[in-house]
């Protein structure tokens, strides 16, 4: 009686470790799972803001540009006009006024720190990616978890990337593609 009673419990505590491993592989499968899909949601929101603050800084920084290259020319015109001898003396030291190119440091500085920023967002999400498809495909979690399906993400890149991946070589290094 003594030695059923040890069989039942050691049965019983081996049954009770079984069933929480179990609950605790699927509750961290279902947790990677939900983070994931949140993870994707923040990545097209952080792509989106990306692409509207390079976008809208560039259409400024264009639009100053276009102004400048408008009233440049009557603002230089208007001073010099009536004056005869002695013109380029004067435009040479007088304080003419400038291109600002702080809106173009600006514009890349935030190209700089909103593509670091979304390089962070998909790495977050290459990782939890990689922990699920872990999660499913090792054990023990394979034997509680393993028959659910792998999320399956996207990463963002170019067409340039994925041909430089494919073969290897990179040789196109010309920044403004001057060809």
């Amino acid at each position: 009686m003594k030695r059923l009673a040890i069989i039942g419990a050691v049965v019983l505590g081996i049954a009770f470790i079984i069933v929480f491993v179990g609950v605790s592989t699927s509750n961290r499968e279902i947790t990677l799972r939900s983070q994931i899909v949140a993870q994707k949601q923040l990545c097209e929101a952080s792509y989106d803001k990306l692409w509207k603050i390079i976008s809208q800084k560039a259409q400024v920084a264009e639009k100053y540009k276009e102004t400048f290259k408008d009233i440049y020319p009557q603002l230089i015109s208007s001073r010099y006009s009536n004056e005869g001898s002695g013109v380029l003396m004067k435009f040479i030291t007088e304080s003419n006024p400038n291109f600002d190119v702080s809106l173009y440091k600006d514009l890349m500085s935030s190209i700089e720190a909103e593509r670091t920023s979304f390089l962070m967002d998909q790495k977050k999400l290459m990782d939890l990616s990689n922990q699920h498809r872990i999660t499913l495909s090792t054990f023990p979690g394979s034997l509680f978890v393993g028959g659910r399906d792998n999320i399956e993400i996207t990463v963002v890149s170019s067409d340039n990337t994925k041909e430089v991946m494919r073969t290897g070589k990179e040789n196109n290094i010309d920044v403004f593609n001057s060809k």
